[in-house]
């Protein structure tokens, strides 16, 4: 490939990230082909002019279909809410793109399944948004537990807390609605799952219970019940054997990006929080009884590809870094190449885990995946 031609639908929080990472990559790597930002969508003409000029993006449109259907796009980024996912993928592999989609794939289950045949029946590339696993502490974690440091894992603990919806005095929004999913164990819990898949495989089996902390909003026309859990607690089963606790919430106060990972092997322990994403604590017993406790490894050039942004240790990666490094897995994945991204099929397997949650709180019981 000489160049890739990006097509962009949607400009808000994740669809500015994208742009970012597609105008950062090729600086940042030189190793890819260049970039054209071909093609814009939003939901007006005005708004979609307006974020072409602030993203660099040739042309625009208020109709998402005139990006898909544009021959200079060579691959689609997905960044719109949720229960959109699944048509835009869909049209996009149809109309032959390969598809850069944000997580989770679909609010339900059998949209995900069909997202996934569209994309085996087309050839094309679908990767999802699960920038969290490309950060280098992550990926070093991962060697570390390949290197068997801490010995055989018998237990994960992770913990994700936001409060983007803690004040019980604000307004009903979209993503209060069922039509959007389950709530915290698919709008949020993916990227724990995404983490646990990258880090020691597949679930299991789950147990899970669900929590809506304020169970109506205010909207203009009064008080309207909540559709969805801000709350949920799993307790897992990974297929390695190891017992697992996942904990989530969008409304504790205080917590702005938390996804807290705590590792237990036999021979040690590994501690990581994504507020603090360019540190993690590593504790062996291989250390002498006198000097034994939790070391602070600080993220460095070493740490790759941490040496493609900064060339000093320390110095810190932030959320739009690892949605560069995210850019360069799915070019990766274009031109033929195994990288770290999760794909569709890969994808697939976190969204039948979230279905086994659902399923788990509705029955009341453990279900196996």
């Amino acid at each position: 490939m000489e160049s890739i031609g990006v097509g962009l639908i949607g400009t808000g929080f994740m669809g500015k990230a994208h742009a970012i990472a597609w105008n950062a990559v090729k600086p940042v790597f030189g190793d890819v082909p260049s970039i054209r930002l071909a093609h814009l969508g939003e939901t007006s003409d005005e708004l979609a002019s307006l974020k072409a000029v602030e993203f660099g993006f040739a042309k625009s449109s208020g109709d998402w279909r005139k990006v898909i259907a544009d021959p200079e796009v060579d691959v689609v980024s997905i960044t719109t809410p949720n229960r959109f996912h699944a048509e835009m993928a869909i049209a996009a592999l149809k109309a032959g793109k390969h598809v850069w989609c944000e997580k989770p794939m679909a609010p339900k289950l059998a949209e995900a399944e069909t997202m996934l045949a569209a994309q085996r029946r087309s050839g094309k590339v679908a990767v999802l948004g699960y920038n969290y696993i490309q950060n280098p502490a992550i990926r070093h974690i991962r060697k570390l537990l390949d290197e068997d440091t801490i010995g055989a894992v018998n237990h994960v603990r992770i913990e994700m807390d936001e409060d983007f919806m803690a004040d019980p005095a604000a307004p009903f929004q979209q993503r209060h609605e069922a039509v959007n999913g389950w709530g915290a164990i698919d709008d949020f819990g993916v990227h724990p799952l995404s983490l646990v898949r990258t880090l020691f495989g597949s679930v299991a089996r789950v147990m899970c219970d669900m929590a809506k902390p304020y169970p109506t909003r205010k909207t203009e026309n009064g008080d309207r019940d909540v559709e969805v859990y801000d709350i949920a607690t799993i307790l897992m089963r990974l297929e390695n054997g190891a017992s697992g606790l996942i904990a989530l919430s969008r409304t504790a106060w205080g917590r702005k990006g938390r996804i807290a990972i705590q590792i237990v092997g036999a021979k040690g322990s590994i501690l990581y929080d994504q507020e603090r994403m360019n540190e993690f604590q590593l504790y062996v017993t291989s250390d002498r009884a006198t000097e034994q406790g939790f070391r602070t490894v600080l993220t460095a050039p070493h740490h790759k590809p941490y040496d493609r942004f900064v060339p000093a240790a320390g110095h810190s990666l932030g959320f739009n870094d690892l949605k560069i490094i995210e850019c360069r897995q799915l070019i990766g994945r274009m031109r033929g190449e195994e990288t770290a991204a999760i794909t569709f099929d890969e994808g697939i397997l976190i969204e039948r885990t979230v279905a086994a949650m659902a399923r788990s709180f509705e029955e009341g019981c453990w279900i196996d995946i």
